[in-house]
């Protein structure tokens, strides 16, 4: 299976590109190489300006074409930039539709009725932002400033960051950590000594083994990942799918293992079991860098494949025959950690078994497993000493979810509540480009804890759910008309990425930078952003990096000379792993001494009640979450999410191909809209699956309003895991109501 037939990046990107069009001509000229010149319609293209996308977290580093009108025209990739080495994805190209969206936010807004109402009236910036810093400035002389949260997701919460330690808080928290990501980050630190942040830094490009469990390359666009994946199925690479759905690249996989949801931890212990007991694991590497080989080794030897057949139904040939592959490419190998990781409850520990398995096969640190990453430092703009915080997040915690490093949105949610957290209440929410409403799980105790809240305060570019219920509204412009902070993720070489304006924002909308100071200034707090705009900003930090805004403009990316030695271990390049021990920790003591397991182990799951099903959620390759569904350009190519359903369940149920079903779920949640069926063999039995992302309420969101269902407001019942507190969600289940419920949703 070759480049082109695996993900067709191309063509999909095209797809996109063209609908970019939409709106300003018949036609899209097109643009050929790197520079500027005529297009085939005829217009001319005066300049293109540097970016990085903002429509994912992957953030590929781009170049906005404007024809000869000052239009925003087309946005491509940068060759130079390892994230995307020139490609976008359909969601890339297609992030013009966000600057034409007409649905956007146009001015600021305060509210004038009960909170959940559409009830708001237009205001001047300088209005909006007094009523902000005269709320702020009440809650911090009676509660104390500790008691006011961030939630933020994207490149704007960098300097609300600023600002909120500027006034006397440290509660900052981005839903990517506990609803996604941090069992994953948390469990190969108790492991290796460090986590893995963004983007993760697989050797997918020399692998010989890919193992993906739950991992949907393919779909969840992570640009080089899917690219590094394509070059290595055309150089014979295996890939491995785990999956109770046949996804993207089940299709492109050696191995298709359809798990039973829910059961992952015990296929990942068969897999330990085999590789110790037929000693295929690394020897060498093991004895080296590990610590605590004896302890597993005995602890795994109940789990034998046929231990694992009755719980996964997966053939414990194929078991040993998929561990057999692994062997046979390590140390060249990756058992992929994932990214959405929070499932079950027990993630950090699923996580730790996956962490686990890479250390035996010799893989952390070792071409085609881990690449060891580099960053660049970014100097700070000088500002003063950021003021005590009188009680630390940390501190508001408690013994709760010991190992968690970084402040957690669901518990900024649960401690809104009174009487949730011990003599402590937070009292009021700012949150940047981050609908609360579909991303956090548990709608409803999200919808109480705003209810107590005395200010919440939304900044964003659309009309999302959560915009409802905000007290001020702060229209933010696109990412195609603002500066932000330089991009700065680590990758095998450091590098750097540039964005600025490609246009004026459209309508009242502003920068974060502008928003984040102009209200600082109004709260005493502007000497922490004592800069005249943010290209002074911005040029003070690079100059202090070999560059200037001058050459960035010129560049877009900048690429600097590693000085942490190779991307790889060796005698002359050895690992340092920063565990208690200074080796690879198979076996946890931090884990045993807080009282937690400390090698992974399989506790059963509840199963679905009599006609329910496990609801399964993901990704497609056109969107990000929630955000993308009203981006006209990509709501062309995928308007709505439809449900997947095993055709033996569709025949027990009477269902018909593309029939409309809502779902309920097992607390009574019926969702307000009704998704189409899709009859497939792709989804287990057991289960059912739909793309995340979809079934919005809002009215004002005029292409997506009511297409689809959505998961997050079937997703009641939250497993926390006790080790981080990641909210475990895939424990919900649903079943189907084929007549309509005559819910009325009111926008």
């Amino acid at each position: 299976m070759n480049r082109r037939n695996f993900i067709k990046i191309s063509a999909l990107s095209a797809g996109g590109v063209v609908l970019g069009g939409i709106g300003l001509s018949g036609s899209t000229p097109s643009v050929r190489g790197q520079e500027a010149g005529k297009g085939s319609a005829g217009a001319d293209f005066l300049h293109r300006t540097p970016t990085y996308c903002e429509i994912c977290f992957w953030k590929c580093a781009g170049w906005v074409y404007k024809n000869d009108r000052g239009e925003i025209w087309k946005i491509i990739g940068n060759e130079n930039d390892p994230h995307c080495n020139g490609r976008l994805c359909p969601r890339g190209t297609g992030g013009v539709g966000s600057y034409y969206d007409q649905d956007r936010l146009k001015t600021p807004l305060i509210r004038t009725g009960p909170k959940g109402k559409q009830s708001f009236k237009r205001a001047s910036w300088d209005e909006a932002l007094e009523y902000v810093a005269r709320k702020l400035d009440y809650i911090s002389k009676v509660y104390g400033p500790e008691t006011v949260a961030l939630i933020t997701h994207g490149s704007g919460g960098k300097l609300l960051t600023t600002l909120m330690k500027a006034y006397g808080s440290d509660a900052i928290a981005g839903p990517s950590h506990a609803q996604c990501k941090g069992p994953r980050e948390t469990a190969f630190s108790l492991t290796f000594g460090s986590g893995l942040e963004s983007p993760e830094p697989l050797d997918i490009r020399d692998t010989r083994c890919l193992v993906l469990i739950g991992s949907h390359l393919g779909e969840n666009m992570h640009n080089t990942q899917v690219q590094e994946m394509a070059d290595a199925i055309d150089r014979g690479a295996t890939i491995i799918t785990v999956d109770p759905r046949f996804s993207t690249v089940a299709a492109k996989s050696k191995f298709w293992l359809p798990i039973k949801p829910a059961t992952d931890i015990a296929l990942l212990l068969a897999w330990i079991h085999v590789i110790i007991n037929k000693g295929w694991y690394d020897k060498d590497y093991v004895e080296k860098y590990t610590i605590g080989f004896d302890k597993l080794k005995e602890y795994i030897q109940p789990f034998s494949p046929e231990w694992a057949y009755g719980i996964t139904t997966l053939d414990p040939n194929r078991i040993r025959e998929t561990a057999k592959e692994m062997a046979n490419a390590a140390p060249a190998v990756i058992v992929h950690p994932g990214r959405h990781v929070t499932w079950y409850g027990d993630d950090t520990q699923r996580s730790r078994a996956i962490a686990i398995l890479n250390a035996l096969l010799g893989s952390w640190g070792r071409r085609g497993g881990f690449y060891l990453p580099e960053a660049r430092e970014i100097p700070e703009y000088p500002h003063p000493l950021f003021p005590p915080v009188r009680k630390s997040w940390r501190d508001v915690l408690g013994d709760l979810y010991p190992f968690t490093d970084l402040p957690l949105a669901n518990a900024i949610v649960d401690g809104s509540i009174p009487g949730n957290l011990k003599d402590f209440q937070y009292r009021g929410w700012i949150v940047n480009g981050s609908n609360l409403n579909m991303t956090m799980p548990d709608t409803r105790k999200t919808l109480e804890a705003i209810q107590h809240l005395e200010l919440l305060v939304v900044i964003d570019t659309m009309p999302m759910e959560i915009t409802g219920w905000a007290d001020v509204v702060l229209p933010e412009c696109t990412y195609l008309e603002r500066y932000d902070v330089l991009r700065n993720d680590h990758h095998r070489e450091p590098v750097i990425a540039l964005r600025m304006p490609a246009a004026e924002p459209k309508y009242d909308s502003k920068p974060d930078w502008w928003i984040t100071r102009e209200l600082a200034r109004k709260m005493g707090l502007g000497a922490w952003f004592d800069w005249k705009d943010f290209e002074e900003f911005l040029d003070y930090k690079l100059r202090r990096m070999d560059s200037s805004l001058d050459e960035m403009k010129h560049l877009g990316v900048k690429k600097y000379e590693r000085t942490s030695g190779d991307l790889y271990i060796s005698d002359v390049n050895p690992p340092v792993f920063d565990t208690p021990s200074g080796k690879i920790e198979l076996y946890s003591t931090q884990l045993e001494q807080a009282g937690f397991d400390p090698l992974p182990r399989y506790t059963p799951h509840e199963e679905p009640p009599e006609g329910f099903y496990r609801l399964i959620y993901g990704r497609a390759p056109n969107h990000t979450f929630s955000r993308t569904s009203n981006n006209p350009n990509l709501a062309a190519l995928m308007p709505e999410n439809k449900i997947w359903v095993n055709p033996k369940v569709a025949a027990n149920w009477q269902l018909t191909e593309d029939q409309e079903v809502w779902l309920k779920n097992q607390d009574g949640i019926i969702t307000p809209f009704p998704a189409k069926v899709r009859i497939t063999e792709r989804i287990r039995w057991d289960s059912v699956y739909i793309v995340h992302g979809f079934g919005h309420t809002d009215s004002r969101l005029t292409r997506t309003f009511g297409k689809g269902v959505s998961d997050s407001a079937l997703i009641s019942r939250v497993h926390t895991d006790p080790i981080m507190g990641g909210t475990g969600m895939r424990g919900n289940f649903v079943t189907f109501i084929t007549e309509n419920p005559n819910m009325e949703v009111k926008a």
